[in-house]
Parts: C-alpha cells; structure tokens; sequence
C-alpha cells in the first residue's frame, strides 16, 4: 500500500512539475488559423517602417546551451486612425538572421548562420530555407487588450506556413512616428515545420535535441508618409 502511495506520488509530482514548465515559457503563443487583415480605414495615416531603427531579437536554447541573434525587418507599412492603429504588414528578411553569442568565435558563428538560413548544401530545409522562403510576414489582424495588456494579434507566415498569433505589446502613436514594443514572447516553432532535432517530431534524440521554444522580442518604428 505504501508502494501505491509513493508512487501516485511521483506521478502528480511529475505531472505538477510538467505543468509548471510549461507555464513557465513567457507570454506561450498559441498559433491560430489564419484570419483576414485588417482593413485601413479611409481616415487612417500611412507609416513607413523605419528599418535602421527596428529588429528582431531571437533566443533558442538546447541542453548544451544557447543561441542569440537579430532578424532584420526589410520594410512594412503601418496605419492608424487618432491614437489607434488600424492596420499593417511587416515583411522580415530570413537573409538577415545574424547570431551575436558573446565569445563565439567568427567561423562557429558564420557556421551557425548558414545553418540556420538553410544556405548549407543539404542542410536547406533544416531551419528556414531563405533561398526559397527568403521573407516572412506578420500582417495585422486586430488589437485588443486582454487582462490589462495590449494584445497585438496578426498573421504570421514562416516559410509555407501562416498562423495567427497574439503577442502582448506596447504602441505609441505621437502623431509623426509610431512605436510598437513587444514584451518577450515564446513561439513553437514546430507549428510552422520547422522541425530539426525536435524532441516532439524526432525519437531517439537523447540530448541532442533542440528546444521547440523560440523565444522573440519586437521592436518597431515607424514614420509618418
């Protein structure tokens, strides 16, 4: 009896401590189908993407450790009505993935890059495949505010694959320029195939598995046309 006890216990303490982990990945996106643009009113003021002044940032981790870099925006479009935006659509250049792990030396992280980008013979459709997916996109959908955050909500297409995704984020509009922040938000990269050594689509990895967890952080600026 004290067996079945000890036991049951290891089993909720497991399934607890699974729980725990998941929701600890900060601001987990759950990637939606895809759902029509919005639409710019006839009001609404066009903004251009300030590309020298917007980025991505990304983190992926594995057992061994972690990878850092920036992702470039390439150019986009923004439109707002008063102090509220109505619609948009970023266009991110693949090509641009950048690695910037402090001490990794130059030819590791050339490396990494060309692996990431898919520019590696034979290796092209482990991560994003830039030659023949060379942008992605995130078109908005809406804006709301959900438990007293702004909540950013757009489609997001990687490679062939188009989801919807909502990400907590700060927007100001001062009449000439319009500032959209994201708090660090956490996306499964599996959703959009991108599969190389994921635990939860390959058997038999051991520790050489990959974290589906990517983790982001936007920031955007964009003038007045």
């Amino acid at each position: 009896m004290k067996n079945k006890v000890l036991n049951l216990a290891i089993i909720i303490g497991i399934g607890i401590g699974a729980v725990a982990c998941k929701n600890d990945q900060q601001n987990a996106v759950v990637a939606k189908d895809a759902q029509d643009a919005a639409v710019a009113t006839e009001e609404a003021v066009t903004y251009d993407i300030d590309t020298t002044s917007s980025t991505i940032k990304w983190r992926g981790s594995k057992p061994a450790g972690e990878h850092v870099g920036t992702i470039d925006i390439q150019k986009g479009k923004i439109t707002a009505t008063g102090e509220k935006i109505t619609s948009g659509k970023v266009i991110i250049d693949m090509n641009s993935i950048t690695v910037t792990d402090k001490g990794m030396d130059a030819k590791k992280r050339t490396n990494l890059e060309n692996h990431l980008k898919g520019t590696v013979t034979g290796k092209e459709t482990d991560f994003f495949n830039v030659k023949k997916y060379p942008e992605a996109t995130f078109e908005i959908t809406g804006i709301t505010e959900e438990e007293g955050k702004n909540m950013l909500h757009g489609n997001l297409t990687i490679k062939a694959d188009t989801k919807n995704i909502s990400i907590p984020a700060e927007t100001t509009i001062n009449g000439e320029e319009i500032l959209i922040q994201s708090e660090t938000f956490t996306l499964d990269r599996t959703d959009w195939k991108v599969n190389y050594n994921s635990k939860s689509v390959f058997d038999n990895l051991g520790d050489n598995f990959i974290s589906d967890d990517m983790e982001l952080t936007i920031h955007v600026k964009a003038k007045r046309t």
